[in-house]
């Protein structure tokens, strides 16, 4: 395709989504200013108070509800963990994945990408979040995965024609940005910078004096259905048509032939172009079969065949208004009652007349009055209580339509046991639990990604460094057909110091996301057991010590629990479950072999003792014999 019908395809691609996701922007955009930049107050409505003078207070509590979903989701980390589907994947090549996702997560702030597209999903009813590759450092050819944020999510413009909930089943999808003029001069040498025709409603492209000095392109991906053949090798390998030619003659010198019939798969090619508003900038073959962006929705509806996305405030908005004003009605009428006046006869404040004129604004150790009867003060009107009270009746009203109350957000509420406040906050997490667990599924897909570019990216001869899921980090071997799906020693180059390698390619592997605290919490919450656990039976301390100290978080606790650890029995000092069952069994043995020698050692001393008895008895009879010989004689 020449630049013109690839600028052709991707306008009308672009205007179909733009269409569709039109209404969506827009109220996610009226969400966005309303709840955190605070414009609660209709234009009109302020322009008129603003010229009468009168005030237009804005007392914001939807940030209060926003982070209580958001934090509740930051303390419950969603984890991703591969496991082996076929009989080609291996246990242990599935913990290099997943220690391989955590470094990758590490290294790229992936909970920052994950935090800001729940922070927007909540707000705004949607968030993204991107997989993207970087060179790796060291000035080598290697690259390396990152998980990014969005930072705009108006930039993004997915699929029209997608349902899938995670962006699974995207064929295009558009990233509109600007960047300086200068930035865009020094990339593309030559290009002209005509800006793409993005939505400028949405941020992504620059409006007014701004424009001059900045550029909008725009990321274009699509993906395509392809079909590709398959072969079976007489080795048990199965590799596509075209890497088995340009292997033919090694394939060949190994005695490797093919075996079956070829067949035909269906799979997917992913391309990303950069687009300007005159021509195609750069064209990126995607290694991958998915587009490597992914949506976090917030409340999702499929009405008129259109989806439709809400945030948590979309309908907390109007009680929001109503609280504003009232709080605004009861402080003008506060502010604007008159001050409480002094009534007196004519001429009872000629004298310290100044002081008169100022009782109400200045503090005076006394003021003189003239005649016989003191000036009284009448008495204040009062707060007004029925705009105090509707301004209570809007707060409720925001709590019950976002289902989030007193307890959820830390407030004294009537529950007075422990167990009723944890029921009301269990309350509050389940009526906003979909937000979460939309997080979680667009992190699912998010592995789903990595589990299929980390074979390509990672399919060279190299040393990667994978983390546990305590944090601790190690260093393995991977490369494609090195050593199997299932390992083997390594040679020269850069794996001479790998034990082991792992060929990430083979096998197929599947994925789950769990949710929960964090490795330190689980390790604080373990350690509080094991107390617990001490305390109702404290034979165990003895057995449990070292493991108690190993996860308290005191300095030298790993030097306490290897003292600890050195009061166990000799059979328990760092022994697997399987080296003590194979101890115990030994042992026995040696008790059979103990009880055996004693048997035999038994055994010996019985046919002592009837040797014994039959030399005495010999020797009776021929004591018996001789005698009667000499009797005899």
């Amino acid at each position: 395709m020449s630049d013109e019908d690839i600028l052709e395809e991707a306008r009308e691609a672009f205007q179909l989504a733009a269409d569709a996701e039109a209404e969506n922007r827009r109220e996610a955009l009226d969400d966005l200013r309303f709840a955190r930049l605070g414009e609660q107050w209709p234009e009109r409505v302020r322009r008129e108070r603003d010229l009468e003078g009168r005030p237009c207070l804005t007392i914001n509590r939807l940030p209060a509800f926003i982070r209580q979903v958001v934090n509740d989701a930051r303390q419950n980390k969603p984890a991703i963990a591969v496991h082996p589907v076929d009989s080609a994947g291996d246990p242990e090549t599935a913990e290099v994945f997943n220690g391989l996702i955590r470094h990758i997560e590490q290294c790229s702030d992936a909970e920052v990408a994950y935090d800001t597209a729940l922070d927007f999903a909540v707000t705004c009813g949607l968030g993204y979040f991107r997989i993207n590759t970087r060179w790796a450092p060291n000035d080598t050819f290697n690259q390396d995965l990152a998980v990014e944020r969005v930072a705009n999510p108006f930039s993004i413009y997915g699929d029209p024609d997608s349902t899938a909930a995670d962006s699974s089943d995207w064929n295009t999808a558009f990233v509109v940005d600007s960047l300086p003029r200068a930035a865009f001069e020094a990339r593309w040498k030559g290009a002209d910078a005509v800006d793409w025709a993005g939505d400028r409603d949405g941020g992504a492209v620059s409006a007014g004096r701004e424009a001059a000095d900045r550029v909008a392109v725009a990321e274009f991906w699509r993906r395509e259905r392809v079909t590709r053949t398959i072969l079976a090798l007489s080795d048990g390998q199965v590799v596509e048509e075209e890497a088995y030619a340009a292997q033919k003659a090694m394939f060949d010198a190994l005695g490797v032939t093919v075996v079956g019939r070829p067949r035909e798969v269906g799979s997917h090619r992913v391309t990303q172009r950069i687009l300007s508003g005159a021509q195609v900038l750069e064209t990126v073959d995607w290694a991958g079969r998915f587009i490597p962006i992914v949506p976090v929705y917030g409340e999702e509806l499929m009405i008129d065949g259109r989806r439709r996305l809400r945030s948590l405030v979309r309908d907390a908005k109007d009680p929001q208004r109503m609280f504003n004003y009232w709080r605004t009605t009861s402080t003008e009428l506060v502010a604007l009652a008159p001050k409480a006046p002094f009534i007196g006869r004519k001429g009872a404040f000629e004298t310290d007349a100044e002081k008169w004129a100022t009782a109400n604004v200045q503090s005076h150790a006394y003021i003189e009055y003239d005649g016989p009867e003191p000036p009284m003060r009448q008495g204040f009107a009062g707060v007004p209580a029925g705009a105090l009270q509707e301004a209570m009746n809007a707060s409720d009203d925001m709590k019950s339509i976002m289902g989030l109350y007193d307890a959820s957000l830390g407030a004294r509420s009537n529950e007075t046991s422990g167990r009723a406040i944890m029921a009301r906050q269990r309350e509050g997490d389940t009526s906003t639990f979909h937000y979460i667990d939309n997080l979680t599924r667009a992190i699912r897909h998010a592995g789903r990604i990595l589990l299929d570019l980390i074979p390509k990216v990672y399919g060279t001869a190299r040393v990667v460094r994978v983390l546990g899921p305590d944090g601790t980090a190690q260093s393995v071997g991977v490369g494609q057909g090195v050593g199997g799906g299932q390992g083997g020693q390594t040679g020269a180059g850069p794996l001479k110091a790998v034990a082991r390698i792992y060929d990430l390619s083979a096998g197929t592997y599947d994925l789950t996301v769990r949710s929960g605290p964090s490795f330190t919490s689980r390790r604080e919450e373990a350690a509080t057991q094991m107390v617990e656990l001490i305390r109702a039976y404290p034979a165990a301390a003895p057995l449990l010590g070292d493991l108690l100290a190993r996860n308290l978080d005191w300095p030298g606790a790993d030097e306490i629990a290897q003292r600890l650890g050195a009061l166990l029995p000799p059979q328990l000092k760092g022994a697997s479950p399987e080296a003590q069952q194979a101890q115990a069994q030994m042992a026995r043995l040696g008790q059979a072999l103990a009880a055996a020698k004693a048997e035999i050692a038994a055994l010996k001393q019985d046919r002592a003792h009837e040797a014994r008895k039959l030399e005495i008895e010999a020797f009776e009879a021929e004591t018996n014999r001789m005698r009667a010989m000499q009797a005899r004689s």
